[in-house]
């Protein structure tokens, strides 16, 4: 239940997000951002601001873990948008944390996974899938550092 307590504080991170998904672009931008996390429900869930300074917006992410199947939720919304985006849902294998849920982009189905390396300096990146996880393009890359 409290897989994510490594990621509690305030980070400076290092964006890479790939500039047109599923095109076969390998164009990348990158960019910084500072996220804070705090617990909430004793550990079985948390909540970070993250704020893009060079992009104008600002992220939210909640995670909550269900106690009866052993799994987390995450939601992702942000200023731009105002919508909490549909959730992934999984959990942690040996400091590896794998996520997938359903959503969109640009209009067409897509499989979506986070991947989370936690320890020190935690990674995370999402994938999507448009081949029902055959093949997966990693799109965004977060490597953070405490701040």
């Amino acid at each position: 239940m409290n897989d994510f307590d490594f990621f509690l504080g305030t980070w400076t991170v290092v964006n890479r997000r790939l500039v047109k998904p599923l095109t076969g672009s390998d164009e990348w931008d990158e960019f910084p951002a500072t996220s804070t996390c705090h617990t909430v429900f004793d550990g079985a869930g948390n909540f970070d601001e993250i704020s893009f300074p060079t992009k104008g917006f600002t992220g939210m992410t909640l995670r909550l873990f269900a106690p009866e199947t052993g799994q987390w939720s995450i939601y992702w919304a942000n200023s731009r948008t105002g919508l909490l985006q549909p959730p992934v849902h999984g959990g942690f294998d040996d400091g590896v944390g794998l996520f997938y849920g359903d959503d969109e982009h640009d209009g067409r189905p897509v499989r979506v996974r986070y991947t989370w390396a936690t320890g020190d300096s935690p990674r995370w990146d999402q994938a999507f899938s448009i081949d029902g996880e055959q093949t997966w393009e990693t799109n965004w890359i977060m490597e953070f550092s405490r701040a």
